[in-house]
């Protein structure tokens, strides 16, 4: 079954969806992983408290640019009140496969991106009932 996923994994970072830049968006936001120097832009237009467009740019290893790719896919069509809710483990989930320590930052870098750019709750743990997760 992992491989399914790492095969998924693979075809969101040979062929990102939702790539690019909006003209004109409602909500920009952009963040380098300091560790590794992988860096995620996310564009949103907001209408009605819901996101009509989303598009992501940025460099960086597989599994940061191909979490964007699957990230804008989910928050199409969302709430702001729905972004603010998404946590770590929700991106482990979609990702799929157990991603380790090393990679968690990557991985988690949209995420980051995404609720500094709507003023969410980000906290880098995977849960909120587990306070021993922080990622740091």
């Amino acid at each position: 079954m992992d491989d399914i996923y790492r095969q998924y994994i693979l075809d969101h970072f040979r062929e990102p969806h939702n790539h690019g830049t909006l003209e004109h968006p409602t909500l920009h936001a952009s963040d380098t992983n300091p560790l590794c120097g992988d860096r995620i832009e996310l564009d949103l237009n907001v209408s009605d408290d819901r996101v009509s467009e989303v598009r992501f740019s940025g460099r960086g290893c597989a599994i940061s640019q191909a979490t964007a790719s699957m990230l804008t896919e989910r928050i199409e069509g969302a709430t702001l009140e729905e972004l603010r809710a998404l946590t770590p483990a929700d991106i482990f989930e979609m990702l799929g496969v157990e991603v380790g320590p090393a990679r968690q930052r990557c991985a988690l870098l949209s995420l980051r991106v995404l609720h500094q750019g709507i003023q969410g709750p980000y906290t880098g743990r995977w849960s909120d009932d587990d306070e021993d997760d922080a990622i740091e």
